[in-house]
């Protein structure tokens, strides 16, 4: 598997690179944000570790940029920054696992792979869950064999839900990703669109976790 590491600490980013790759990965490593490709294939990269100060900015403004990009390889947050809403600030920016600095590499490595398996699950072109297909390619949603109507928004919705069911998505996550043209849904939308969701797969197939997001029941 190839990694993207974005660190600037150049005694840490040396030592992880070789650590990560004694594991048997391949390593790129960049130290700065200009340097990070405008967007990732998720073929040529397997994960990206993503360190959250660097010299020319803010790394999660690269993961926010990344997100409304389209950009769907697993990112993980690597940073010294350890209190709550900064772990909450990057999860809802759209990072798929957070890490504080310092870690042991095993326990890295296992997040990698921890990632990487729930991207896989749904890395087909037809997901399946229970009477619910859903095409991501073809944008095409089916509840019991019957093609659903669904707007755009509706259909994002319905896909960021599913990427992994039974986990909560957070209401900041869903603002950054529901807009096709890559515009931030506010929270009161959000709420419209579940709503309108619901009504069209089943109530009770959308849970609401008060305050934090939303979770399709599996």
């Amino acid at each position: 598997m190839h990694l993207l590491l974005i660190e600037d600490d150049l005694d840490l980013g040396r030592a992880l690179s070789q650590a990560l790759k004694a594991e048997g990965f391949s390593v790129e490593w960049l130290r700065r944000i200009v340097d990070a490709p405008r967007s990732l294939e998720g073929d040529a990269c397997g994960c990206v570790l993503l360190d959250v100060c660097l010299p020319d900015g803010s790394g999660l403004h690269l993961l926010s940029r990344w997100r409304r990009s389209g950009v769907m390889v697993p990112i993980i947050v690597i940073t010294a920054r350890s209190a709550l809403d900064d772990r909450l600030t990057g999860l809802d920016g759209g990072a798929d696992d957070y890490v504080v600095k310092p870690f042991a590499t095993p326990e890295l490595v296992a997040r990698i792979h921890a990632v990487r398996r729930r991207y896989a699950q749904q890395a087909s072109d037809l997901w399946t869950l229970g009477d619910l297909e859903i095409a991501p390619r073809a944008h095409v949603v089916r509840l019991a064999g019957e093609v659903l109507d669904l707007s755009p928004r509706e259909f994002n919705l319905m896909l960021e839900l599913a990427r992994e069911p039974g986990a909560v998505v957070p209401k900041g996550t869903l603002s950054q990703r529901l807009d096709p043209r890559g515009d931030v849904v506010d929270f009161s939308a959000i709420e419209v669109h579940v709503s309108n969701l619901r009504r069209k797969i089943g109530a009770e197939r959308i849970k609401t976790v008060r305050g934090v997001g939303y979770m399709l029941a599996t």
